[in-house]
């Protein structure tokens, strides 16, 4: 699964909806709150665009009902979607509680009355009829029903304030790694047909979106439920007149077998993979119950980076397990890797995951608090000495960045290159239609500490 950057042109928590200030719309209005990945983002405008009866407003202020589109991955998102519920509730507005969260801190939150309804993930299509039975002070409490294996079947027209337009190509995960809870609240894997997802594509290419990020809970199971694969859909995808860039979520390096690679000199795909190890000690990698192991991942992305690839991944840092003496050789291992970016993140209990399991037998400590963060910070620090290289690197070659722009703020641009480094250009002429994407080649530019800078 693949989660928003938490900087400010992607906070990881969003506020997507759809409104015409020239309207006059009498309709109740309903304001949607959004924690999580890119799939959560997908699934708000899902909801939006079965609204019928109901008008989106981007003020919080206005509405009258709040729908949360919640996050569950660890005990920091479930306390950040707990404190916006309870300030939203302390203002007297009603809220449809959904997403992730529904199965892990739905019922508590409804029996305390802190929620007015909830509606779980193969419900979403149903919105509209739960909003009206909340106007209507009726009870509203639509449980996840993951053992039909639903899969929405709402075709995304358009991806609103966006340049860049995410489509879920699958949900769930077959995956058990010890430490998740995701593919209890998600169900195991399913996919899109490939017909389906070409269609949604060219008609968000037709309203004048170029570039598509592919996710879902476990991107790169796309296909095997359905006898194909991802570089299967992605040969379709190419394929698209009007289609710049084609991005993709979070891969496993199981996942990437030859047929993917030989994909990696298209031109429409994206210089940056993000590829999960979550660990780099074969060790934690046993514990965690991952199939890759730190060996074959080194021989994988080095064969990537020699292509010319950024490369992300996710890390989890202090998992029960993980020892001082762990730690270092992991640490050492991760700088050994050819890196660009990274999402790290503190363990985090999950109670019926066999991780919690093991804290739980004592068979393993938890890690405190004032250990496991020093760890964060040092590997954070080493990627991103990586990610400085490697943009400084670019810039030798005196090659020209292919840059997406995203949003403007006065006479700043913000936009990501190919390899999914963020760039801020300043002009004073206008570069963006707000009416169609917007790209711009740039090799005049700056390596800042934390972005790319161009003046133009």
């Amino acid at each position: 699964m693949d989660f928003i950057d938490s900087s400010p042109q992607n906070s990881q928590s969003r506020d997507f909806c759809k409104q015409d200030s020239h309207k006059q719309d009498s309709r109740p209005k309903v304001y949607f709150k959004t924690f999580g990945c890119r799939t959560n983002l997908y699934d708000t405008q899902v909801m939006r665009q079965n609204l019928h009866d109901f008008e989106a407003t981007l003020e919080e202020s206005e509405a009258s009902i709040v729908v949360v589109n919640s996050c569950t991955v660890t005990n920091g998102a479930d306390s950040g979607v707990r404190s916006y519920v309870r300030k939203i509730q302390s203002q007297g507005k009603k809220i449809l509680f959904a997403g992730c969260g529904v199965g892990t801190q739905g019922k508590a939150l409804f029996s305390q009355n802190l929620v007015s309804g909830i509606l779980g993930h193969s419900h979403k299509e149903h919105i509209n009829s739960a909003l009206k039975q909340l106007s209507q002070e009726k009870e509203v409490f639509y449980a996840d029903e993951l053992d039909k294996k639903h899969l929405d079947s709402t075709m995304i027209a358009e991806f609103v304030g966006k340049s860049r337009a995410f489509i879920k190509i699958q949900e769930g995960c077959d995956f058990a790694c010890s430490y998740c809870v995701i593919p209890l609240v998600r169900g195991t894997a399913r996919s899109y047909e490939i017909d389906s997802v070409r269609s949604q594509v060219q008609g968000l290419i037709d309203s004048g979106i170029s570039e598509v990020v592919l996710t879902g809970t476990n991107v790169g199971s796309y296909g095997k439920d359905k006898g194909t694969n991802i570089s299967t859909l992605l040969k379709v995808l190419f394929k698209l007149d009007g289609l710049k860039r084609v991005r993709i979520g979070s891969l496993e390096p199981s996942q990437i077998d030859d047929e993917f690679l030989e994909l990696l000199s298209e031109e429409k795909f994206c210089r940056h993979l993000h590829i999960a190890l979550q660990h780099t000690h074969d060790e934690m990698l046993s514990i965690m119950n991952r199939v890759n192991r730190f060996e074959a991942d080194v021989r994988l992305l080095e064969k990537i980076a020699s292509l010319g690839y950024a490369i992300g991944t996710d890390f989890i840092v202090a998992h029960p397990g993980e020892s001082e003496a762990i730690w270092q050789e992991a640490l050492a291992n991760a700088k050994s890797l050819p890196l660009t970016h990274i999402h790290p993140f503190i363990y985090s209990l999950r109670d019926g995951t066999h991780s919690a399991n093991l804290i739980k037998q004592a068979k393993y400590p938890l890690t405190r608090g004032d250990a496991a963060k020093p760890r964060l910070h040092e590997l954070q620090s080493a990627i991103k000495a990586k990610n400085r290289t490697f943009r400084e690197s670019k810039k030798a070659k005196n090659a020209s960045l292919k840059i997406l722009i995203e949003k403007q703020l006065g006479g700043h641009y913000y936009g990501l290159d190919e390899f999914f480094n963020k760039i801020i250009i300043q002009s004073h002429t206008p570069l963006k239609n707000s009416s169609q994407s917007q790209w711009l080649a740039i090799s005049d530019y700056e390596i800042k500490e934390e972005h790319n800078y161009a003046i133009i």
